[in-house]
């Protein structure tokens, strides 16, 4: 038997073996059971003097022995009793199967979703399963008025242009999102090029959606600055991207020809984590390496412009495991999307996902990632040196902001080693 033990501070949950309470309860059962059958042994084989003391001693043993056996199962009933709070107190802090689908809120699709389906033919042989149960992320139980909302649309009609929602509830730990039955809304891609002049080009603006945001056209966007790795990064035309990877500003920027260089032509394919609109998968595209780019459409159409370029985007918060199986990538490309705001746990569990999905000898490349503290890259140090990453390229320089004030930045190239 086990108990939980939730830290509320970090968020984190934590299970331990069972706790003081529930050995005592065990010990004192265990007592219990050995007692009564030595007792038990003691009455049923010992031989009385004479029947008198026998027929004397006979009501009294089995008066203790029923006594017993009642204070037994009064104890089973107890650790029973507490297996069953403990597995409920479990569900209750994890939201597996928390959500009381009797409830007047939900909507009749969503209920329809998240209901158990037992298979047509009974159980599976090759899996030993006997149902299908849905895919939907345990804290949407947190958010079920935005999780109804998002579920309340008509089946086999338009869906409503609610995608800023449904990123909300990602945003919120409600990933993945449960699947609806209506037609998401449709854009004309009227204008699109083909690869690979559809890398540096823009289109006409009326093929993004601009639903949900503050800017409405490309202009907008490059005059702010959206996040620490895009700022103008929509401007592939004239605008620092063009000179992105190919051209540094400082000791800082590698050069891609050169990341390339240390995989000794084993570069084939790729995964970038938030990578902005683009451009660092548009670079190998140019290079014959596939890239597969991680983002979401934080205050811009991310994914829209990506798959305009004729590039693949992966529409993921980087709460969700990645999808990939184990050892398949060349290369891991990353920047301050590894900032996770203090958080040494989360940040241990994107690294240990982005080493799974990395293969023996694949190239993790860090891209200027600002170290706000002295800590901070102690910490991030410290976590890459536990894998074991052989440091192919290293640098920390400092850069002026656009406050005039110096900021320190890591930029690394690691191989990760063979283990046995």
């Amino acid at each position: 038997m086990g108990s939980v033990s939730l830290k509320i501070g970090d968020g984190t949950a934590r299970f331990k073996r069972a706790s003081f309470c529930s050995s005592a309860l065990n010990l004192l059962m265990l007592f219990s059971v050995v007692t009564t059958n030595l007792f038990a042994l003691y009455a049923f084989t010992s031989s009385p003097k004479n029947h008198h003391a026998q027929h004397l001693l006979l009501p009294h043993t089995h008066k203790n022995i029923s006594l017993i056996s009642e204070q037994v199962s009064l104890i089973l009933r107890e650790i029973d009793s507490s297996q069953k709070k403990l597995a409920q107190m479990e569900k209750e802090l994890l939201g597996y199967e928390s959500i009381d689908l009797s409830s007047s809120k939900f909507t009749s699709e969503l209920r329809a979703f998240l209901q158990h389906h037992l298979l047509p033919l009974g159980k599976d042989s090759r899996t030993g399963i006997t149902e299908m149960v849905t895919s939907v992320g345990h804290s949407c139980v947190k958010s079920l008025d935005l999780l109804s909302q998002f579920m309340n649309y008509k089946v086999n009609a338009p869906c409503p242009d609610d995608w800023s929602l449904g990123q909300k509830l990602i945003l919120s730990g409600c990933e993945p999102l449960p699947r609806r039955r209506c037609f998401a809304k449709t854009i004309p891609k009227v204008g699109l090029l083909s690869f690979p002049d559809s890398l540096w080009k823009n289109y006409s603006e009326k093929i993004y959606s601009w639903s949900g945001l503050d800017c409405k056209n490309l202009a907008c966007l490059n005059a702010k600055k959206l996040n620490r790795d895009c700022a103008g990064c929509f401007d592939i035309i004239s605008g620092y991207e063009t000179q992105r990877y190919v051209k540094a500003r400082g000791k800082n920027d590698f050069l891609i020809d050169d990341v390339l260089a240390m995989g000794n032509g084993g570069i084939r394919i790729g995964f970038d984590i938030g990578g902005g609109s683009g451009t660092f998968a548009a670079r190998m595209a140019d290079r014959n390496v596939t890239l597969v780019t991680a983002t979401l459409n934080v205050d811009a159409p991310f994914n829209e412009f990506i798959a305009a370029r004729g590039l693949f985007p992966l529409y993921l918060s980087l709460d969700h495991r990645f999808p990939f199986h184990d050892n398949v990538f060349d290369l891991v490309h990353a920047g301050n999307v590894l900032d996770v705001s203090g958080r040494p746990e989360k940040l241990e569990f994107l690294m240990f996902d982005i080493d799974r999905i990395l293969r023996a000898g694949g190239l993790f490349w860090l891209d200027n990632f600002l170290c706000s503290s002295e800590d901070k890259k102690t910490a991030l140090t410290r976590l890459i040196e536990r894998f074991g990453y052989k440091k192919l390229k290293w640098v920390v320089g400092e850069k002026i902001n656009g406050s005039g004030k110096s900021e320190v930045y890591l930029s690394a190239v690691l191989q990760k080693p063979v283990r046995v």
